[in-house]
């Protein structure tokens, strides 16, 4: 069945794997990304595949953007019945040293933007007694990160308002998983890397009971499996895709 699914952050990395699996689900997909070029980028290269993909560029911070942006998905492709929120912001400073603005443009895009998204695609999956929602938290948000410690507090939060939001829909036919990631190959990651704010692959690499840092795709095909009909059974969860490093 295509139904409709909204990712933010679909422009690289996880989100853009994320989009590239549920398009081959034959789902139509609504690829948001503050970059708006990112975003073209990937639902024009999803359509020279044959599926029916739409871009939209929104910052997941002010929810007057999210609304207009749900309602564009709308209007373009149908009701939202599955919901990925991948779109985040990262970044090391030492404790002491984080600045309030730091804290807020953090936890507005990265817990603030998950919730307004959760509050505008709910109705319809609410309408449709049908939903898939999957949230991107991070073993951060499980363990904690030094010198991360905004960061850290913004994906414990995506965790339990994921929890929550299970627990109040699940009558309804809407499961809402979390998946935390460990370590994966983004360009996220390899940002911090060139900042020498973490170190090279190898040495994570040897962090990880597998052997090896994650992939964009290890995370979407857990995605893809939560968003379908056969994960109707499965919500409230936190589904950890990171090579046994969190257990």
């Amino acid at each position: 069945m295509s139904r409709v699914a909204v990712v933010t952050g679909g422009g690289s990395g996880i989100g853009r794997s994320i989009c590239e699996h549920l398009a081959r689900q034959g789902r139509r997909v609504a690829v948001l990304d503050l970059d708006a070029d990112a975003a073209k980028a990937v639902a024009e290269t999803l359509r020279k595949e044959g599926s029916r993909c739409l871009s939209v560029q929104v910052d997941v911070a002010d929810r007057c953007a999210v609304d207009r942006a749900f309602d564009e998905v709308r209007t373009a492709v149908g009701p939202i019945e599955i919901l990925v929120t991948s779109a985040a912001v990262s970044g090391f400073v030492p404790f002491e040293q984080i600045t309030l603005e730091d804290w807020s443009r953090t936890l507005g895009v990265n817990l603030t933007g998950t919730f307004h998204c959760l509050q505008a695609a709910i109705p319809d999956m609410t309408a449709a007694r049908w939903g898939r929602i999957v949230t991107i938290s991070s073993a951060a948000g499980q363990i904690g990160s030094a010198r991360q410690g905004h960061y850290s507090a913004s994906k414990g939060g995506v965790i339990a308002l994921t929890k929550s939001v299970a627990l109040e829909y699940a009558r309804k036919g809407i499961t809402a998983n979390t998946i935390p990631p460990f370590t994966v190959d983004t360009p996220m990651l390899r940002e911090a890397q060139e900042a020498r704010s973490l170190p090279a692959a190898d040495v994570i690499s040897r962090m990880v009971p597998a052997g090896r840092l994650g992939t964009c795709d290890d995370i979407a095909a857990a995605c893809a499996f939560l968003c379908s009909d056969e994960a109707g059974y499965i919500t409230g969860q936190v589904i950890g895709v990171n090579g046994g490093a969190v257990t």
